[in-house]
């Protein structure tokens, strides 16, 4: 594990659930376990990236950390402090240090504001510019994202949506953060407005050393841009390993699987590979199954997956697998 002075977000046996309520009285009657008691953290100056199908719990896993949702358990520590155990004024404060970027660029912004006021939001709620100092910065801003200074009395509908991303990341920069989330920042951007949002994302890590937790479904794009991946199913994390090792030696059943899926440009070679078709759908996560989420889809299951919760284990100094198997 990372020495305990270089990590910069520690996430501890998160868990949040959302309650469901039903009938006239409005009674809950059971929960949708989005995050599942996870446990992972972040090196300072790293990006981590975080994978699995749609409705896994990646989003909600981001929001819980910003406590943009309110965790049901757990601990998320950023920079030695329980944000967990924050209300109030100590939390909007520690907010200036993390920041998202959201997956919807048009979305996100506020139409009825102008791009300058949008990305120097941040500075005047936080009490750190005001007057000639923050439009200097919002101008400072938009420079370094790809963007005119000029811009700044544009409204967002008069851009386009890899340039509404681009606004996107300067109001996220614009409190000076340490550690950004980005949920799906790149997917609703055509194939060649990505390359250009991950180039940017790589470069302002560089030159600004952030840190970043790069949530995605496209494998293909977090290879690119992440030192380490976490492999998320149903709520649980089941791989967590480097990189390089993720895409060169899988072990968790379902990762394996993801990464036949994945397209290969060389002709030759994509015929040649096995695909892994998964059986049957993604369970609910209002009734997931017991044991291993994963084994009513697995073609190495066994009994004991069925009955046994599996924890992630080492299988070497940075790779992390919840299966009994590997």
């Amino acid at each position: 594990m990372a020495e305990q002075h270089n990590k910069l977000v520690e996430v501890e046996n998160l868990v949040t659930y959302f309650p469901i309520y039903s009938g006239l009285l409005q009674q809950k009657t059971g929960d949708v376990k989005a995050v599942d008691d996870i446990s992972f953290f972040v090196r300072r100056g790293e990006t981590l990236g975080l994978v699995g199908e749609s409705g896994c719990g990646k989003t909600t896993t981001g929001r819980s950390i910003l406590k943009l949702e309110e965790p049901t358990s757990g601990n998320v520590i950023f920079e030695g402090k329980n944000l967990i155990e924050m209300e109030g004024e100590p939390l909007r404060k520690m907010r200036a240090h993390m920041q998202p970027i959201f997956q919807d660029p048009f979305a996100s912004l506020n139409p009825r504001m102008n791009v300058g006021n949008i990305i120097g939001e941040p500075l005047f709620v936080h009490n750190l510019a005001k007057g000639k100092e923050l439009r200097e910065r919002v101008e400072d801003l938009l420079n370094m994202v790809g963007l005119a200074p000029q811009m700044a009395e544009r409204y967002p509908h008069e851009f386009s949506g890899g340039q509404r991303q681009r606004i996107g990341i300067a109001r996220a920069l614009s409190a000076s953060p340490s550690f950004i989330v980005c949920d799906e920042a790149v997917s609703a951007l055509d194939v060649s407005i990505q390359g250009q949002i991950i180039k940017l994302l790589i470069k302002l890590r560089e030159k600004l050393g952030l840190t970043y937790l790069f949530i995605s479904h496209d494998l293909s794009v977090v290879r690119h841009i992440s030192d380490r991946v976490a492999v998320m199913y149903l709520g649980k994390i089941v791989e967590i390993t480097t990189s390089d090792q993720l895409y060169k030696n899988p072990q968790h059943p379902y990762t394996i699987s993801l990464l036949s899926a994945v397209p290969i440009p060389d002709p030759k070679v994509d015929r040649t590979r096995k695909r892994i078709v998964l059986k049957g759908d993604i369970p609910s996560p209002i009734n997931p199954p017991s044991g291993c989420p994963f084994h009513t889809r697995c073609q190495m299951a066994v009994e004991e997956c069925k009955t046994t919760k599996q924890e992630l284990r080492g299988v070497d100094a940075e790779h992390w697998v919840a299966c009994h198997r590997v």
